[in-house]
């Protein structure tokens, strides 16, 4: 093994180039419709009414903006949940929440009353949620870090440390107690992978639920130590309602992800942070395995090993943090979900490795990739994708050492990141360096524009470096309107025709109206491979229209939606028609928050090669039409039983094609559910008939929100594989685990006794988390 230390110094050299970075730029704050001294300490910008004067704790003016004042304690909060502290007959509360659902602008039907606090090294929310109906709060999610909180009866906490009312920190709880925090920016995506160290405990009472949150200023980034104005929103949902209820009012249009609205948050005044203090974190891990591999030459059977290594994160100043890994194991990470693939391109997996995920959201580019944790991906090239480094052929390759600097320098979003991995002779990879480099800039009031460089050291399709680099820009004109492009660019040697991507797209998300345009074009030689390409050689030009009225008359139905959309794609190098598809859609919203969708679409598709779809089935070249009617019922999840179910039927490839499938929950006790997944397919065509089928039940035991258990069997019968992985997880502190993770991969083709077993894992893993 060989690092080359050279590959490595441009990092270091970014590092130094972030210490003076704050010079880049100015804080990029918005126009301020008032300035307000806090605490007299300094005059700084609001973006709302006046700072409300003590004892007040909340101002609001006519245009429905909201000034929150935070109140400094003396000694640190109880956090129990119970709110029986004497701070809360003395502090007057803030209430008067408002509606996004149902009904925009209108008052809560259930009382919050919120309390904003903090001492010299903690900030603290309380909340107090009445209730006219206790017994019919939902509470279902105690896993730590699960989408699954926000279906629950919630509190959520966005903070805006910064100001620039675009970019912020996520944090939810329930009534469990449940803990689930984000990163979110640009008010476009959430990176819900990001873990920080935080306490909240949940109490019930006669009339409803409270809660406590501390969070310690460790735990935040914000421009400095001081005096402070930050954003500040506070959500309310009551699923039984599909209610959404905040402190200072989001439109309807932005739906479930209005509190990522950071333009509409509150002010908040008063907050004073600590002043600059080492900022340093030391997480070592040690790792034992057993591990048997039959499909290695030779055999590995039961072999035991043991491992150590660790992350670093530094603050190189308020805004910048520099993580450093030496040695990096995943022996947590969850085995992916096995999906139905019945098209001709490649599947998407998502991330889910620790220390890829953080930052993730920084590094996206030109509006592209999925939503962080979804299992789909467009066909809008994704510039940046981790899972390039470390894997190979499905294989793990071993990370030697990385690094990677994240955060905000005034004006300024700053990516980069460099990892060195080793040579793997089993999964044919060469030792190779990655380094990335990202760097954003805000624009107007909510816009970017920005710059990413990818660079790989030995390329995979040739001898060589790849190298791919781009501008995109992000334009919000209106509340609801967005401008999205990109240019981009690869390099790859023996690659030199059509090596250039482009995009542009408008996108009107209201309410009641709305609309997309697109225009996408990739070279037949672009080549982006630290990213991931679903299609290559193709113009794509797309087109929606929406009309969603609101049955405002209705106690059953709460808005109906029709939809209209054109996808149109050319062969780029012929400009030959590859594919289309026309698509019409209606949907009902009820009241209780379940929806009905059906959808039906015609379609054309060329096939230029053979098409192998299945075991012994494969399609002709040529160019085939066909049509389906999609029908699916989401039930809603304050039901015992819910989730999502789905039929399809319609001609495919001059046959036909069935689909069934669910996927949802079963929720057996507070602490005991399962999540089963079924997808059926009935395939009949000239060339032959075949079935696939993916079944999976991810069953889950929660014993506090901070340990749990879960299992998860998989069958899919297009790989003849059934796998099991069963995952142990208790953070024993903030920021310490215990992981105890075992894997099983069988062969359902062969074994006179059962599925024979081709690989089995077990690992103990141990980290603990050191804060100077």
């Amino acid at each position: 093994m060989r690092v080359d230390v050279l590959r490595l110094l441009p990092l270091l050299a970014l590092c130094a180039f972030c210490r003076a970075a704050p010079a880049l730029g100015g804080q990029n704050a918005p126009v301020p419709t008032e300035r307000a001294s806090v605490d007299g300490a300094s005059t700084m910008p609001i973006h709302g009414p006046p700072a409300p004067v003590a004892p007040a704790v909340v101002a609001r003016d006519g245009q429905g903006r909201v000034t929150v004042r935070a109140v400094r304690l003396d000694a640190p909060l109880l956090v129990d949940g119970k709110l029986d502290d004497s701070v809360y007959a003395v502090v007057p509360s803030i209430s008067d929440f408002v509606q996004q659902e149902p009904r925009e602008g209108q008052p809560a039907s259930e009382k919050t009353e919120i309390w904003v606090l903090f001492d010299e090294r903690t900030f603290y929310l309380s909340a107090k949620c009445w209730d006219t109906e206790p017994d019919r709060i939902v509470a279902k999610e105690l896993r730590r870090g699960n989408a699954g909180v926000s279906r629950d009866d919630s509190i959520t906490l966005t903070l805006d440390t910064f100001y620039d009312r675009r970019n912020g920190f996520y944090f939810q709880t329930s009534t469990l107690g449940a803990v689930y925090d984000a990163l979110v920016t640009d008010e476009r995506s959430e990176n819900m992978d990001w873990d920080t160290v935080w306490e909240t405990r949940s109490a019930r009472f006669e009339g409803g639920w409270s809660l406590e949150i501390a969070i310690p200023f460790k735990s935040l980034r914000y421009r400095r130590g001081g005096a402070q104005i930050w954003g500040i929103n506070v959500r309310r949902t009551v699923p039984r309602n599909e209610e959404l209820d905040y402190l200072s009012l989001v439109p309807a249009s932005y739906g479930r992800v209005g509190i990522w609205k950071f333009s509409s948050a509150a002010t908040l005044v008063g907050i004073e942070t600590p002043e600059q203090s080492l900022s340093l974190e030391l997480k070592p891990y040690a790792i034992a395995t057993q591990t048997t591999d039959r499909t290695t030459t030779p055999i590995v059977s039961n072999d035991v090993a043991g491992d150590a290594g660790f992350d670093v994160k530094y603050g190189l100043t308020k805004g910048l943090i520099a993580d450093l890994t030496y040695n990096t194991d995943f022996a947590q990470v969850e085995v992916d979900e096995q999906q139905v693939n019945l098209t001709r391109f490649s599947l998407f997996f998502p991330e889910k490795r620790p220390f890829f995920l953080e930052g993730q959201d920084i590094f996206a580019f030109g509006g592209a990739g999925p939503s962080f944790g979804s299992q789909t991906a467009g066909d809008t090239p994704i510039m940046f994708f981790s899972r390039q480094i470390g894997l190979s052929g499905g294989r793990a390759v071993p990370i030697v050492a990385g690094g990677r600097v994240t955060g905000r320098a005034g004006a300024y979003s700053v990516g980069l990141l460099n990892i060195q991995t080793d040579a793997d002779a089993r999964a044919g990879a060469e030792s190779t360096n990655f380094s990335v480099v990202r760097l954003k800039r805000n624009v107007f009031g909510r816009s970017t524009i920005g710059l990413l460089a990818t660079h790989r050291s030995e390329a995979v399709a040739s001898a060589g470096a790849n190298t791919a680099y781009g501008v995109d820009a992000r334009f919000a004109l209106v509340s609801t309107l967005f401008i999205d492009a990109y240019y981009a660019r690869t390099d790859t040697r023996g690659r030199t025709g059509n090596d250039t991507s482009y995009r542009g797209r408008i996108e009107n998300n209201g309410d009641r109206y709305g609309f997309q345009v697109e225009h996408l074009r990739v070279g037949r030689d672009f080549n982006p491979e630290v990213g991931f390409l679903r299609r290559t050689d193709f113009r794509r030009s797309f087109g929606q229209l929406r009309f969603s009225p609101r049955d405002l008359g209705s106690d059953l139905v709460r808005k109906y939606t029709f939809a209209t959309s054109l996808d149109y794609y050319l062969r780029d190098s012929t400009s030959t028609l590859e594919s289309r598809e026309v698509r019409g859609e209606f949907e009902i919203q009820f009241e209780n928050g379940e929806r009905w969708r059906t959808e039906y679409s015609r379609q054309f598709e060329r096939l230029t090669e053979p098409f192998d779809i299945g075991e012994g089935v494969v399609i002709p070249v040529g160019g085939y039409s066909f049509q389906s009617v999609r029908t699916n019922y989401n039930i809603g999840p304050q039901r015992r039983i819910a989730g999502n179910v789905s039929f399809q039927t319609g001609s495919f490839f001059g046959g036909d094609m069935i689909e069934a499938s669910y996927r949802g929950r079963v929720q057996l006790s507070t602490r005991l559910g399962v999540e089963p997944g079924l997808t059926l397919d009935w395939i009949d065509l000239p060339e032959g008939r075949f079935t696939t089928k993916v079944v999976r039940a991810r069953v889950i035991y929660a014993m506090t929100p901070r340990m749990f258990m879960e299992a998860m069997p998989q069958y899919s019968s297009a790989s003849d594989s059934l796998t099991t992985n069963i995952r142990y997880r208790w953070e024993y502190q903030p920021g310490s685990d215990l992981f105890i993770v075992y894997t099983d991969g069988r062969d359902t083709r062969i074994g006179a006794r059962g599925p024979e077993l081709v690989s089995r894992g077990l690992a103990i893993k141990l980290t603990r988390l050191v804060r100077f």
